[in-house]
């Protein structure tokens, strides 16, 4: 099996190491990845060049993290060719070539790492070709990839790409949301709050709101702002919904920063502020919401 040389790659060990105390498990660990590298075993490879891409316990360096992951995925190392694709897609530490993650991803999917896979159908569903996204991501989730479970949900509950079918939405989404992936807990909160595919249940709705909130997800956020607001499920809590609809605000979502914006301008929950008020609810139309902007900015 060819060596992939890491000392080719990479910078001196002693600043590899710099970032984290030398006496640090994490370091030590790091440290025997790049050992195992450089005698060619392709998974230390893989998974020392994910210790670059994120700066874990190494000085953080894309470019040669992609290097190592393009060595180990011509070495059969389906994972590396997924995660190459991504640094393909964004341009980053590679040039910025599609064509090249798309064939990435079929090649890391073809090899069993699901991740490849999941990216093919979101690639799929950005060309508006649902029907090749639905079944990409129908491949993910079987194979246990959690956000290709998630996002097969979506698809099932909106009907795009499949029939519409919210019980199936509902299954993909617990997938999706017990794998980690707070898109899921969303979207099986909103199944829950409307009762499509589950019994309507706005306290677990909350519930699965307030576990995407924590983690920064914006349609969470909303969704539980709207709850919040209205009593449904929760106590009533305007100063709390406010404070939801910050969140979600803060990370785009376009009607949160609305309804945030009016509770400002009648002071519910929030001290009356009309200036502030006005500011958010440009930032509605901003961030996509077309019913808080001006006739003459309406698509």
């Amino acid at each position: 099996m060819p060596i992939i040389r890491l000392s080719r790659l990479v910078i001196p060990l002693a600043l590899v190491t710099a970032a984290a105390s030398a006496c640090h498990p994490g370091t030590g660990e790091a440290m025997r990845l790049r050992d195992a590298c450089e005698t060619g075993e392709i998974t230390a490879c893989h998974d020392f060049g994910n210790r670059l891409l994120r700066g874990e316990h190494v000085l953080r360096d894309v470019r040669r993290a992609a290097i190592l992951f393009e060595g180990a995925c011509e070495e059969g190392k389906a994972e590396s060719c997924a995660t190459l694709g991504g640094l393909y897609l964004d341009g980053r530490g590679v040039g910025r070539d599609s064509a090249r993650a798309a064939a990435l991803w079929e090649q890391g999917c073809a090899g069993g790492a699901m991740e490849g896979c999941t990216r093919l159908g979101l690639f799929a569903r950005a060309r508006h070709d649902s029907a090749g996204a639905a079944a990409r991501l129908e491949q993910a989730c079987a194979g246990g990839d959690a956000r290709g479970c998630a996002v097969a949900g979506e698809l099932h509950a909106a009907g795009e790409g499949v029939a519409q079918d919210y019980a199936l939405a509902a299954a993909r989404f617990t997938r999706g949301c017990d794998g980690g992936i707070v898109s899921g807990c969303a979207g099986l909160g909103a199944l829950h709050a409307d009762g499509h595919g589950v019994p309507q249940d706005h306290a677990r709705a909350a519930e699965l709101f307030r576990q995407a909130c924590e983690a920064f997800d914006a349609n969470g956020c909303f969704r539980l702002g709207n709850l919040l607001a209205s009593g449904t499920g929760v106590p009533q809590d305007d100063a709390q919904a406010a404070e939801r609809y910050r969140r979600a605000c803060d990370y785009r979502h376009g009607e949160a920063c609305y309804r945030l914006g009016v509770m400002y301008q009648t002071g519910t929950g929030v001290e009356r502020q009309p200036g502030r008020a006005s500011g958010l609810v440009g930032r509605a139309c901003q961030n996509g919401y077309t019913a808080a902007c001006p006739e003459g900015r309406r698509q």
